[in-house]
């Protein structure tokens, strides 16, 4: 057994819907989760920008004795996961929300078409494409920037007809005629899944994202002897620059009500 707390980041909030996940799968973890709000967002960073970022914050979690580092950032994911992996101690497990969702559709959907929307970082790197020819180059993958979602839905457009018109205006490009799933390839949109569902008439599956990374990390942890029995975990939650939009936001990601604390980092 190993109590200490998983550290969790993001650039921003959004990373909380993992959170969320990870602590309803995992209730006994304790977690230490860094928003870097004073510099979202990532997706319109250059990768050597992320980079930085997501090496200072993971020095900030390591000195905080985080036993395990989430990416809970598809930007930081597909620009910086080998970065941080290479600065943290062997005995130290790093996760993204990438590959488990590339292993996740090279299982299920054989020679099918199936769609990814995210942050223009996310999508220009085209790690999803290249990473799914290389595990089932009998897939057609495509690609699409949607930058307007994940600042639609911090500001609270979900679930009303704004964001249903960003959705359809998005989403009825013809390169997503025909595809059997859809993944939503950033933190935000767990919370427009059902819509993103709506506009396909249920027809399509829109990948189950915060689920199927939190399993692969609960496997991971089995398999090290490093899941916690902890009965009062502690849930830290920090980010950048602390707004009480950020704050109100956050409850709404998490699904319960939490105490943002601000932490400038040096960069």
């Amino acid at each position: 057994m190993d109590n200490r707390p998983i550290g969790i980041f993001d650039s921003g909030i959004g990373g909380l819907t993992i959170a969320k996940e990870l602590h309803r799968v995992l209730p006994n973890e304790s977690m230490l989760y860094f928003g870097d709000t004073a510099h979202l967002p990532y997706g319109d960073k250059s990768p050597e920008t992320i980079v930085g970022y997501s090496l200072a914050i993971t020095e900030f979690l390591l000195k905080h004795n985080c036993k395990a580092i989430l990416i809970a950032c598809n930007s930081a994911s597909s620009t910086s996961f080998d970065a941080v992996v290479a600065h943290v101690p062997k005995n130290v497990p790093v996760f993204n929300v990438i590959d488990p969702l590339i292993d996740y559709i090279s299982q299920r959907f054989h020679a099918e078409k199936v769609g990814v929307i995210g942050t223009r970082a996310t999508i220009g790197s085209h790690v999803f494409l290249n990473r799914t020819r290389e595990a089932d180059p009998s897939i057609i993958l495509v690609e699409k920037s949607t930058g307007l979602l994940a600042s639609m839905i911090e500001e609270g457009f979900h679930n009303n007809e704004i964001s249903q018109a960003v959705i359809q205006a998005y989403l009825e490009d013809s390169r997503f005629e025909g595809i059997k799933a859809l993944v939503p390839a950033c933190t935000h949109y767990p919370l427009i899944s059902n819509e993103i569902a709506d506009y396909f008439k249920n027809q399509v599956e829109v990948v189950d994202a915060p689920s199927i990374i939190v399993q692969q990390v609960k496997k991971a942890l089995e398999a090290n002897d490093q899941l916690s029995d902890a009965e009062n975990p502690a849930l830290h939650f920090m980010v950048s620059d602390l707004t009480p939009s950020f704050q109100k936001s956050a409850a709404i990601f998490f699904g319960e009500k939490v105490k943002l604390e601000e932490r400038r980092l040096s960069y």
